[in-house]
């Protein structure tokens, strides 16, 4: 990693620390206790030894019990209130960025959600921010209190005695370069141990959202055998991280005893020259002793930086995807819509392969158009577009007359009610689920939209009603069940567009009945777009189009599609041959 790179994403994580100065302005100054403390332990070496242990003052020797309650009380408080305010600092930033990369996932377009599993992406707002923060208090903690420690010790140790205070540094140079080479290496295993790990989450998010094709198939051996895989992969790059972590203490210590070696050999010939007294040699001695532990653990926060550096380059590559879809800055609010949709010339592509091909369509107010094809032939590419989920590269779409571009996307969705065919439901209750579009809605209005969904016969049925908590995923519920509160949430928003992408599949043959008549009511006045692969279901439509490749291949009502003889008939037939 390149050096302004590393400066890049030190000032950024700096940057979100900045709010809470004041937290770490109180905490630099009790580490001002901390390091002021060693300090006066290290002076305190000298008059002990020449005063007391030499020339036996008594009444010296009844001070230092309280000078070392005094000094402990001093330090110990100071302590506390260092590492609370800046743990409380170091958190409360990294709180700020787990809420900074959330807010921004969910504005990335569903272009980043396909090319991205969402266990990958759990990984890095949960694991690698996890990592980070606990490096982050943990580094706060060590370069303010022992930073400033080694300063004033230091500072101490040149005022005694400058001579000796140098010999003392000659092993710090040397060994600042393997240390930096062990913390290079834990950086870069822990961030492959973070992209592991983003792996094994993942797996474990496909295998609860699965459980019940797991279990189907009997595939739970299958699905064992890949998590421990996975997790396998993480252990190994965390031995090697552990490998070297492990190295950082012995080398340190092996290098400063070389430091404390020097000082001995040096300050005792001064001693025996009387150049120095024997309480000047300790007390310089004592000093350098409590210098080489906080630079010994320095050392160790340097190899937490490292793995916190590899986490902040995963987080930060959220933080970085552009967002696709966005509003323009000139954007205005669509105005309550008619309800008349145009499509001009729309040409649009997910890799390179085209979806949809020049496609046009002019939709009035109030009209149900249906569409139909093989799969892949662009149906949903057409909802998709429409909900501006994605952009084309060719062509136009407007509402009255509008870019949808130029308009605001909270305008733009407050006029659309989707009823996908993925029957998305939230853990909670019933009732909040049906207005997750209209969130002030009284339960009369919910229960209202939940009657023309075909839904309260069952709803009231429930142990709780609407307020029975449906669980992830609306897994309390039979598909029938999902497909109904989701028809019950659409109506309740009550938009002038309404989209419909498979909203009776999964329906059984007397829901079906029940729901489509509820729908033939919420269609009238609106704008309709209808997606099925049964055709029964939009032979009422005013418009069917026959898709095939990403374009329009036939046009016209049901019966004369039928008559065409051209591949509506053949899908058709194909569902009815019995």
């Amino acid at each position: 990693m390149a050096n302004d790179d590393k400066k890049n994403i030190y000032m950024r994580l700096i940057r979100y620390s900045y709010p809470y100065k004041g937290l770490i302005a109180v905490s630099m100054i009790a580490s001002l206790g901390v390091a002021g403390t060693d300090a006066a332990t290290a002076y305190l070496v000298k008059p002990f030894v020449d005063k007391m242990l030499i020339e036996g003052n008594l009444a010296l020797a009844k001070l230092v019990p309280f000078l070392i309650v005094l000094l402990a009380a001093v330090k110990g408080f100071s302590r506390y209130l260092q590492e609370y305010h800046i743990r409380c600092a170091g958190q409360a930033s990294l709180q700020d960025i787990r809420n900074e990369v959330f807010r921004h996932s969910v504005q990335l377009s569903m272009r980043f959600y396909s090319n991205n599993s969402a266990g990958r992406l759990m990984s890095r707002i949960l694991n690698d921010i996890n990592v980070l923060q606990a490096a982050v208090s943990d580094v706060i903690v060590s370069l303010v209190r022992e930073v400033i420690t080694i300063v004033f010790l230091t500072g101490y140790a040149f005022y005694t005695d400058w001579k000796l205070a140098l010999m003392a540094f000659v092993a710090i140079p040397a060994a600042s370069w393997p240390a930096a080479a062990i913390g290079q290496k834990i950086k870069k295993f822990s961030r492959r141990g973070q992209g592991a790990m983003a792996e094994v989450t993942s797996v474990l998010e496909q295998c609860i959202s699965g459980i019940k094709v797991i279990k189907a198939f009997a595939a739970e051996e299958r699905e064992e055998k890949r998590f421990v895989d996975q997790n396998e992969g993480f252990y190994r790059l965390m031995k090697k991280t552990f490998r070297y972590s492990a190295a950082t203490a012995p080398v340190m210590e092996i290098m400063t005893s070389f430091g404390v070696a020097f000082v001995l050999w040096y300050g005792l010939g001064r001693v025996a020259a009387e150049e120095l007294t024997k309480g000047e040699l300790f007390s310089v001695l004592a000093a350098i002793l409590l210098m080489y532990s906080p630079l010994k653990r320095l050392t160790k926060a340097n190899n937490r930086i490292q793995k916190a550096l590899g986490a902040a380059e995963r987080v930060f590559e959220v933080l970085d995807t552009p967002v696709e879809i966005q509003d323009r800055d000139d954007a205005l609010p669509l105005p309550k819509s008619e309800g008349r949709v145009s499509f001009k010339n729309v040409t649009f592509q997910y890799e390179k392969t085209p979806v949809l091909i020049d496609f046009s369509l002019e939709v009035t107010p109030g009209e149900v158009v249906a569409f139909v094809g093989p799969s892949g032939a662009g149906k949903s590419t057409v909802i998709s577009l429409l909900n501006r989920f994605y952009d084309p590269q060719e062509g136009q779409i407007l509402i009255d007359g509008v870019d949808i571009r130029e308009v605001t996307s909270k305008s733009l969705h407050d006029s659309l009610s989707l009823v996908d065919q993925d029957t998305f439901l939230f853990n909670d209750t019933i009732a909040n689920n049906i207005r997750y579009g209209h969130e002030n809605a009284s339960i009369e209005d919910v229960r209202a939209a939940a009657q023309k969904a075909c839904a309260d016969e069952f709803i009231q049925q429930l142990s709780e009603g609407y307020e029975t908590v449906i669980g992830d995923r609306g897994v309390r519920l039979s598909g029938g069940q999902k497909q109904r509160i989701c028809i019950a949430r659409a109506i309740l928003k009550d938009a002038p567009i309404l989209l419909l992408d498979e909203a009776t599949s999964a329906l059984d043959t007397e829901s079906e009945a029940l729901v489509q008549q509820a729908l033939v009511n919420l269609m009238e006045n609106r704008t309709t777009f209808v997606i099925a692969h049964r055709l029964s279901t939009i032979k009422y439509a005013d418009r069917i189009l026959v898709l095939e490749k990403g374009e329009v291949v036939e046009m016209g009502a049901h019966q004369q599609l039928l008559d065409n003889d051209g591949l509506y008939k053949r899908l058709y037939d194909a569902q009815f041959q019995e």
